[in-house]
């Protein structure tokens, strides 16, 4: 094993969204210059939604404004509609994240629109932003992909033709997300054949939760059918507040160490990362973090890749 993998932070959005306790923007930023300086190059800082639906995410704006002054930092933005678009491209995003339910009723759940009317949305998003000046890339993430909490089982053919419905529509990137954590190691491979067949290369990452305790389990199927990107975060926050038992996401920290470990390289150092999640942890409420290694430290057998 080896090879570099990149690992994109979204604690700041899907690791707030479901967090009550309004964090301040000068603790947030904080937060992403310590993920940057633990080596995390990929971080998703915030969504262009409604703050009164979800009001964690009223300062994204000037949570992109600050990170944008972090030379050789990504960021990355989500937005659900075309009016999130117009404000994520505004405020400066290198990569716009557009999620897309391949559960109809999660869809509507989410959005509003059912699964085949996003896709003609998201259509519409990424023509208005190939027509502006600035370069963005379009990731967008076809979610509830392996299970829906609202609808149960979402059929492997289901999520082959949503992702080649938005291959079409011009995504630049595709991403599988397990939103609900319902996956297994065996439905991972399966569906990641079954798209990379359908889409190719244009499918790049996994977005897996830990609901069920097989998102590292899940991580390693996509490693062994070539996937090289995986979103995390710290201490295993996150959810969907329209998917209903959806729970964290998987833990960076533990993905790191898998990852180092096995010999894949992901630029991160560890002990870094664990005293980001240290002094994070007072403005979190009691009990938020979740991680292995964190919680038994770092074992002196631990070698990163390369050392």
């Amino acid at each position: 094993m080896a090879g570099k993998v990149t690992v994109t932070e979204v604690g700041p959005r899907d690791g707030l969204q479901l967090v009550a306790q309004l964090m301040p923007t000068d603790v947030k930023v904080r937060w992403i210059q310590g993920l940057f300086d633990a080596g995390l190059r990929d971080i998703e800082v915030g969504s262009f939604v409604s703050p009164r639906l979800v009001p964690q995410m009223a300062d994204t704006a000037a949570i992109v404004a600050e990170a944008l002054r972090i030379d050789g930092l990504r960021v990355y933005g989500l937005a659900a509609n075309l009016k999130g678009a117009m404000a994520a491209y505004e405020a400066g995003v290198h990569v716009m994240v557009i999620p897309l339910s391949v559960s109809d009723r999660h869809s509507r759940a989410n959005v509003n629109k059912g699964t085949l009317e996003h896709i003609e949305a998201i259509r519409d998003i990424i023509e208005w932003v190939r027509a502006q000046p600035r370069a963005v890339r379009m990731d967008v993430v076809a979610a509830s992909a392996f299970g829906c909490s609202i609808s149960g089982a979402v059929p492997v053919a289901d999520v082959v033709r949503a992702t080649r419905a938005l291959d079409g529509a011009g995504a630049d990137r595709i991403v599988l997300a397990d939103t609900v954590g319902y996956a297994h190691p065996a439905l991972v491979r399966d569906t990641v054949r079954a798209v990379q067949d359908a889409v190719g290369a244009r499918l790049s990452k996994l977005h897996l939760h830990d609901t069920m305790g097989l998102g590292l389990a899940n991580a390693l199927a996509g490693l062994q059918e070539g996937i090289r990107e995986f979103d995390g975060c710290m201490g295993g926050l996150g959810g969907c507040p329209f998917a209903p038992g959806a729970s964290g996401n998987i833990v960076t920290d533990d993905l790191v160490f898998m990852l180092e470990s096995m010999g894949y390289a992901t630029g991160v150092d560890l002990p870094a990362l664990l005293k980001v999640r240290q002094a994070m942890r007072a403005h979190l409420p009691d009990g938020a973090l979740r991680g292995g290694v964190a919680a038994a430290g770092i074992p002196a057998t631990y070698a990163p890749a390369g050392a």
